[in-house]
């Protein structure tokens, strides 16, 4: 099993950190409301609360921020994300969720990675699955990227310890199209599907 470490205390944090809990893993998670953090590591049981902005605990770094704030976080760690795995989960449409706010060429994974120490290597995972629905327990595909081959089979490991199925996508290059899924789930959910209680996987035929 891993050490864990979630920075940030939002629904997405508190589901991997939950189903981690659970998988045997050493959980910290981490906020810049201390009291918070201390209260989410309370309900997760057995997780500790660390303190934002000092060395995560955690080999595996999973940033479960808003993109807005990802690189200001990151930015802020500095050199106390060296050697990490970075998980980044977020999500870059823009307000109507008909878009990406990222420009043509980037994703906001490959913008993280820029951020962060040249030890440390960014792999894209998550962003595909509601959090209320990775909340619920049930078997799902994650679907990840990342250029470091020893990095995306610890994260992809990871994932499997969760009761999920990981499957690569490819290099870091191939996280804007993970982004670009964002705007597809809320359209889907929005029309086709007629609610968010929905997740995106993958059919392997035999």
């Amino acid at each position: 099993m891993s050490n864990i470490s979630i920075i940030g205390l939002g629904g997405m944090g508190r589901a991997i950190g939950a189903r981690a809990v659970e998988g045997g893993h050493a959980v910290e998670v981490v906020g810049r409301d201390a009291a918070k953090a201390k209260e989410l590591a309370a309900a997760l049981g057995g997780a500790t609360a660390g303190t934002f902005g000092t060395a995560p605990a955690g080999d595996i770094v999973v940033l479960a921020v808003p993109y807005a704030s990802a690189v200001p976080v990151v930015a802020q760690y500095g050199d106390a994300l060296a050697g990490k795995f970075i998980i980044d989960i977020s999500n870059t449409f823009n307000a109507d969720a008909t878009g990406l706010v990222i420009p043509e060429g980037t994703s906001g994974a490959q913008e993280i990675a820029k951020a962060v120490p040249a030890s440390a290597h960014v792999v894209k995972a998550f962003n595909t699955v509601f959090g209320h629905v990775l909340a619920q327990g049930r078997p799902l595909d994650v679907f990840f990227a990342g250029d470091d081959a020893r990095a995306k089979a610890d994260v992809s490991a990871f994932i499997e310890s969760l009761g999920l199925r990981p499957l690569d996508v490819g290099g870091l290059e191939m996280a804007r199209w993970l982004e670009g899924v964002g705007p597809l789930l809320m359209g889907l959910a929005r029309n086709g599907a007629g609610t968010f209680d929905i997740a995106l996987g993958v059919d392997l035929p035999g």
